[in-house]
C-alpha cells in the first residue's frame, strides 16, 4: 500500500532517523513504539505528507486516503458538535459529484480498449465502492453513534465546540477521521484524552475496522488489543516485529540475548586466533597456518549487538512524614461553578497509606475534586477537610499552563528549592533525563513528555505525605510509565491519582471512586475488579430503567441488583408481574372470547414465557463466559490464543446485547 524508502531526517548535525525502510500492507495494524523524541510522530507526519525527509521518500498511491490525528491540533469554532462531525461527509458529496462527471465522460467515449477508458472504469468502481461504504447508514446516524461512543452525551451534541475543553475537541476531530473511513489511519496518542469506557469503544472500533493502522500509543493494553505488528524506533533505526506489543517485548529480549551470546562466542574465537598468530608469526613451520588465519580474520563478518537506549528515569519519592489516620474527608460534598454543578452529595475518605484512583468520563469532576483538595477551589456545599499534618503535592494535568515557558529547566526547580536540596538539583534533573545542555532548555520548547517529567521532578523537592496526581502519564513513554508506577507502589504516603491508563492503574491502586452522572461512587478493589463490575452494571441499568417505567418511579428509587441470582430473581419478578397483569385482563374479557381464542392466547403466553426463560439462561451463560475470558486476558499465558479469545469475547458481547434487547422487548410487551 505504501512504503518508507531510505528515509533520513536530520537537524543540523543531529540525525533523528537514519535510512529507515518499512512497508505498510492492507491488513497491517502497526504500533510505533519508542522513547519520547525517538521520531515516531515524525514518521506519521511524513506519511501524511506534512513533513519532508532530509533524504529518501514515501511511496504511496495517488488516490490513497489517509486520516491523520496529531497530538496537538487546531480546533474549529462556530458549529455544534454534531455539525462539526458532519463535515466529515463533505468528501462523500465531492465523490458523488465526481462520479457523475466521470460517468458522463465515459458515456461519450467509444475507445473501449484504450488505457484511458479502462482507467475511467477503474475510477468509477473505486468511487462507487467508497460511496457505498459511507452510505451504510444515514450520515447523521453514523455521526451520532461515533460521538456517543467517544463519550459525548446526546444532550451535548447541540453545544458549540468552543464550549468544550481541548480534550473533548480532540474527540470531535477523532470522530471526523473515523467517519471519513480512510484507507490508512495515522493516530498519534489517541487515548491521551479518552476515559476508560471511550478507550474500550475505540478498541472495538479499530479491531473491526478495515483500514490499515499506524498507531503511536503508550498504553500497553491498547497496543496489544488493536495491533498485530510492532515497529520500534530507537537511536535513529527501526526494528520490525510481526507481533503485538507484549510479544514484541519477549522477542526483542530473546534477540538481544542471542546476539550477545553469538558476539561473546565470536570474540573468544577472535582472541584465540589472534593469540595463535602472535605466538607463531615468526616460525617458518607455522607460516602457512598463520597466513590462513590472518586471511580468515580479514574476511570474518563481525557480529554486532544492536544498540540500546538505556537512559531511563530514576524515580524514588522522599519518605512521607507521618499524617493522621484520615488524610482527607468529604461529607455531602457538592462542587461546581456558578453556571454548573459538577457533582453533589459526595462522601469520600482517604486513609493513610491508601492508593486511590479517580475514574470516569471527562467533565464529571475528577480534576475539580483535585482542585478542591489542593485548595484551589471552594466547595459549594458540604464538608471538605484535610487530616492532621497532611502536606499535599499536587501534579496538575495542564503542565503546559502551570509551568513558566520563559524559565529554563534548571531555573524552574532552582526558583522553588530551599536549603541543602539546591545543591542536588542537577542530580534530581538527571534522574528525570535532563542532562548536560538539556537543563538550559526553555520550558517553552519542551515536548509534552519532557514537561510531564519536569513537573514530576518538582514533586521531589519536598517531603509530601499526600500525592495528588492528575494524568501524570500523559505523553510519557511506556518505559518511563513503568518506572513511575514502581516508584509510586514503593511510596509510603497516600496516593490519589486520576488516569485513563488501565495498565498503569492495575496493580497500583486498591480503591476506586467512580464519577458518573453528577455522583461519586466508591468501589473497593483494583481497577480490573471495577471494570468487571462496571460491565455487569450495564445490564442492571437496563433492568432498572425498565422497572422505573413499569412502576412510575425514578432510576434512583430502584434497588441496585448484582449479577447472578439476584438479577435472575428480578427478571423472574417482572415476568410474574407481567403474568398477573395479563391474567387480570383475561378475566375481564373471558365472557367475550371464545374458548378457542383463550386457548390460542394461553399458547402464545407460554411461548413468550419459555422464550424469556431461555433468554435469561443464555444471558447468564454469556455473562459468565465474558468474565472467564476477561480473567484470562488480564493475565494471559504463552499457550493462550489472544486473538481467538478476543474474537470469542466480541462474539459473546454481541450475543449478550442481542439477548438483552430481545428480553426487554418481550417483557415490555
Amino acid at each position: 500500500m505504501l512504503s518508507i524508502e531510505d528515509i533520513t531526517v536530520a537537524y543540523g548535525g543531529f540525525v533523528l532517523l537514519d535510512k529507515i525502510n518499512f512497508h505498510v500492507s492492507d491488513d497491517d495494524r502497526i504500533g510505533l513504539v519508542g522513547k519520547n523524541g525517538a521520531g515516531k510522530s515524525t514518521i506519521l507526519k511524513m506519511i501524511a505528507g506534512l513533513q519532508n525527509p532530509t533524504s529518501g521518500r514515501v511511496d504511496r498511491p495517488r488516490e490513497l486516503s489517509i486520516g491523520y490525528l496529531p497530538q496537538i491540533m487546531e480546533h474549529h469554532r462556530g458549529r455544534s458538535v454534531l455539525e462539526e462531525a458532519m463535515t466529515a461527509f463533505e468528501s462523500t458529496a465531492a465523490m458523488e459529484q465526481e462520479l457523475e462527471a466521470v460517468s458522463a465522460s465515459l458515456a461519450q467515449r467509444t475507445d473501449y480498449d484504450s488505457d484511458e477508458y479502462l482507467a475511467l472504469i477503474e475510477r468509477i468502481n473505486h468511487l462507487t465502492d467508497s460511496i457505498q461504504v459511507s452510505h451504510s447508514e444515514p450520515p447523521e446516524i453514523q455521526a451520532r453513534k461515533t460521538l456517543l461512543g467517544l463519550g459525548f452525551l446526546d444532550s451535548e451534541l447541540d453545544r458549540r465546540t468552543e464550549t468544550f475543553s481541548q480534550g473533548w475537541n480532540m474527540r470531535i476531530e477523532l470522530a471526523k477521521i473515523l467517519l471519513r473511513k480512510p484507507e490508512v489511519l495515522l493516530l498519534d496518542e489517541p487515548t491521551n484524552h479518552l476515559d476508560i469506557e471511550s478507550i474500550e469503544w475505540l478498541e472495538d472500533y479499530l479491531k473491526s475496522n478495515k483500514s490499515s493502522l499506524l498507531l503511536v500509543s503508550h498504553d500497553r493494553k491498547f497496543l496489544d488489543a488493536v495491533t498485530n505488528r510492532t515497529v520500534e524506533v530507537m537511536l535513529g533505526h527501526i526494528y520490525d516485529y510481526k507481533v503485538p506489543y507484549s510479544k514484541y517485548l519477549e522477542l526483542r529480549k530473546e534477540r538481544i540475548q542471542q546476539q550477545t551470546a553469538a558476539y561473546e562466542n565470536q570474540q573468544r574465537m577472535i582472541q584465540k586466533t589472534e593469540a595463535f598468530i602472535q605466538a607463531f608469526r615468526y616460525k617458518p613451520t607455522k607460516s602457512n597456518q598463520v597466513q590462513s588465519r590472518v586471511k580468515a580474520l580479514e574476511k570474518l563478518e563481525r557480529i554486532q549487538v544492536d544498540e540500546s537506549d538505556n537512559q531511563s528515569l530514576l524515580v524514588k519519592f522522599p519518605p512521607a512524614p507521618r499524617s493522621g489516620d484520615v488524610v482527607y474527608k468529604a461529607q455531602d460534598l457538592t462542587v461546581g461553578y456558578p453556571q454548573k454543578v459538577v457533582f453533589r452529595d459526595a462522601c469520600i475518605e482517604l486513609r493513610r497509606g491508601e492508593k486511590v484512583a479517580l475514574v470516569g468520563r471527562n467533565g464529571e469532576g475528577k480534576t475539580t475534586l483535585m482542585r478542591v483538595i489542593a485548595g484551589e477551589l471552594e466547595p459549594m456545599a458540604g464538608e471538605s477537610r484535610l487530616g492532621h499534618n497532611v502536606k499535599i503535592g499536587y501534579f496538575a494535568q495542564n503542565q503546559e499552563d502551570i509551568l513558566d515557558k520563559s524559565e529554563t529547566v534548571f531555573s524552574t526547580l532552582d526558583r522553588i528549592a530551599v536549603g541543602d536540596i539546591r545543591t542536588r538539583l542537577r542530580d534530581i534533573l538527571a534522574q528525570f533525563l535532563f542532562r548536560g545542555e538539556d537543563i538550559d532548555k526553555r520550558v517553552g520548547v519542551l515536548s509534552g513528555g519532557e514537561r510531564a517529567r519536569l513537573g514530576m521532578a518538582k514533586l521531589m523537592l519536598q517531603n509530601y505525605n499526600l500525592l495528588a496526581l492528575d494524568e501524570p502519564t500523559n505523553h510519557m513513554d511506556i518505559k518511563s510509565k513503568d518506572i513511575l508506577k514502581q516508584a509510586l507502589k514503593a511510596y509510603d504516603g497516600t496516593l490519589l491519582i486520576v488516569s485513563h491508563d488501565r495498565d498503569f492503574l492495575d496493580g497500583l491502586v486498591d480503591k476506586v471512586y467512580e464519577f458518573r452522572n453528577a455522583r461519586v461512587k466508591e468501589h473497593l478493589g483494583s481497577v480490573s475488579d471495577f471494570l468487571a463490575r462496571r460491565k455487569i452494571e450495564n445490564l442492571q441499568e437496563l433492568e432498572r430503567k425498565f422497572d422505573s417505567r413499569r412502576n412510575g418511579s425514578s432510576d434512583e428509587a430502584c434497588p441496585a441488583v448484582s449479577n447472578g441470582k439476584k438479577g435472575i430473581d428480578l427478571r423472574q419478578q417482572i415476568v410474574v408481574d407481567e403474568s398477573a397483569v395479563l391474567t387480570a385482563e383475561q378475566s375481564k374479557q373471558t365472557q367475550k372470547q371464545s374458548w378457542a381464542e383463550q386457548k390460542e392466547q394461553r399458547k402464545q403466553e407460554r411461548k413468550v414465557k419459555n422464550r424469556i426463560a431461555y433468554l435469561e439462561s443464555e444471558i447468564e451463560k454469556a455473562e459468565k463466559r465474558q468474565k472467564e475470558i476477561e480473567a484470562v486476558l488480564s493475565a494471559p499465558k504463552d499457550t493462550d490464543d489472544i486473538m481467538e479469545l478476543t474474537r470469542e469475547y466480541l462474539e459473546c458481547k454481541r450475543s449478550l446485547d442481542a439477548f438483552t434487547e430481545e428480553w426487554i422487548t418481550l417483557c415490555e410487551n
